[in-house]
């Protein structure tokens, strides 16, 4: 199984953090369960169904490109045949300033981006299809983001924008009362808009950034024990930190590592 990280193009890097590639050239690929972990950030991903498909839980399979918001727990997917799948990593904010949608409508869940864009849906998936390469796809994929930022009249929101910076600089570990204060507004007018622009509340944004940077120590193996790694991000103490990272990924942090072989960032393949 291979995979990349693309970074996107100059223009698509305010709404963008990248493009990712997974790709399982086997002609003959057994079932195999992927996490996707919670990282804050939503996102598209698009995979061509000749070559295989994604399904979910209950065995339905996934639509062929889907736009996804927050995720609030690991998403369980099976994959079902060979692996083709480009997929886009937006900022944790972009949903509005893309699609001009509250993100909030959108958390722990996804939608058919055929559905959502009507025409335009219609048209990406073929362009998609008619690409020859992946290079070509990723191509197809920025230039469909560049004309829904064109075509959208939603503005960025400051605010939210210099709320979310703050977040992801601290960590995860920063007073959102000093934030709230410094930036002027009511907590409940706050979190309203942020909920708005991101899809979940400042504080669990805080805690998936915090889950996000301990993931790195360990995945790093930047630790003797796992109590450096609590205390480093700021967690009270062993058992809170093994609590909290066994929320948002399913396992606590040394099963993590026994049973889980992360593929590409926050995507992992569940060891049989």
């Amino acid at each position: 199984m291979s995979h990349q990280l693309i970074s996107p193009p100059e223009i698509l890097k305010p709404f963008v953090r990248y493009l990712w590639v997974l790709e399982n050239d086997s002609n003959e690929m057994a079932p195999a369960t992927f996490s996707a972990l919670p990282d804050g950030c939503p996102g598209i991903m698009f995979q061509q169904s000749e070559k295989g498909a994604f399904c979910d839980n209950h065995n339905k399979k996934l639509p062929e490109i889907f736009l996804y918001g927050q995720t609030l727990e690991p998403a369980k997917m099976q994959s079902q045949g060979k692996l083709s799948t480009v997929g886009v990593c937006f900022h944790p904010d972009a949903l509005k300033s893309l699609f001009g949608m509250d993100a909030h409508e959108l958390t722990g869940a996804c939608v058919d981006l055929l559905l959502l864009q009507n025409k335009k849906g219609r048209h990406l998936t073929e362009k998609l299809w008619e690409a020859a390469t992946i290079e070509q796809q990723i191509n197809v994929l920025s230039a469909f983001l560049v004309s829904s930022i064109q075509n959208n009249s939603a503005a960025h929101d400051a605010v939210t924008q210099y709320a979310v910076s703050e977040i992801l600089q601290m960590k995860g570990s920063v007073s959102l009362k000093d934030l709230q204060q410094k930036l002027r507004m009511t907590e409940r007018s706050f979190e309203r808009k942020f909920k708005q622009s991101v899809g979940i509340s400042p504080k669990l944004f805080s805690r998936i950034c915090r889950f996000q940077e301990s993931l790195t120590q360990l995945r790093n193996n930047n630790y003797d024990k796992l109590s450096d790694i609590a205390y480093d991000n700021g967690y009270a103490d062993q058992s809170h930190f093994i609590r909290s990272f066994k929320e948002f990924a399913g396992v606590s942090p040394i099963e993590y590592t026994k049973q889980l072989n992360e593929v590409t960032e926050n995507f992992a393949e569940v060891k049989s």
